[in-house]
């Protein structure tokens, strides 16, 4: 049995994409969620972190002994074990495309990954609004992720980025629950394409545990204070 190990669902970006990305699969998987607390050396979450990934940070995948951390090693680690599994598009052009479109997704959209930190319980259209108005590199990260879905829903007709759900669409899922956190304006066709992502069962189950956490976490709470 593969075992995940993740950060507070409410919070963590990352540990979103290969929870999805499996539970969407129909993969079986052991949930290993390791709290944020802090990110010291000290902290209990690097202490519980520590003997399993040397990295020390989530997401990480155990198979059978053998550690892989990282959420784009870990897509690859798993469309390799389940090929049938569908995880990436099926035809080379488009797998390449995907692999692209996740690899700047991991590397790139700073701006938008800071300003607005994934808050999946929160609802914060007026700090949405300051930071539209303040933040042209914000803005800047937005279009370019409008435009990509947009010219791949067009192309491969929806209803998900290639015809049906990849790890490209586990990938933007957390952009996703940013967007609608804080109501970053987007075309009706990009806000179709964001529910239908938050429909999908595996999408669906994270969102419904973020949901049921309840546990606010200053240090992840840049626009609200403590209930």
């Amino acid at each position: 049995m593969l075992k995940l190990y993740i950060g507070n669902k409410n919070y963590s970006s990352w540990s979103m994409r290969p929870w999805v990305m499996l539970r969407q699969a129909g993969i079986a998987f052991d949930e290993v969620m390791v709290r944020f607390d802090a990110f010291t050396a000290d902290s209990q979450f690097k202490k519980r972190l520590g003997p399993v990934s040397p990295a020390g940070r989530v997401p990480v995948l155990v198979d059978d002994g053998l550690v892989v951390w990282d959420t784009l090693a870990i897509a690859e680690y798993a469309a390799e074990k389940f090929p049938k599994a569908g995880l990436w598009p099926a035809s080379v052009a488009a797998r390449a495309r995907a692999r692209s479109i996740c690899a700047e997704m991991h590397s790139g959209f700073s701006n938008l990954r800071s300003a607005c930190p994934m808050n999946i319980e929160a609802s914060l259209p007026e700090a949405g609004a300051l930071i539209w108005r303040d933040k042209p590199a914000v803005r800047a990260d937005v279009q370019r992720i409008v435009e990509m879905w947009s010219e791949l829903l067009e192309e491969h007709r929806g209803p998900m980025l290639f015809g049906a759900f990849t790890i490209a669409d586990a990938y933007f899922a957390p952009v996703c629950m940013r967007l609608k956190t804080y109501a970053l304006p987007v075309p009706p066709a990009i806000g179709d394409y964001i529910a239908r992502v938050s429909a999908q069962p595996g999408v669906k189950a994270w969102i419904d545990d973020a949901l049921l956490e309840k546990d606010f976490l200053d240090f992840e709470e840049p626009y609200r204070l403590k209930p």
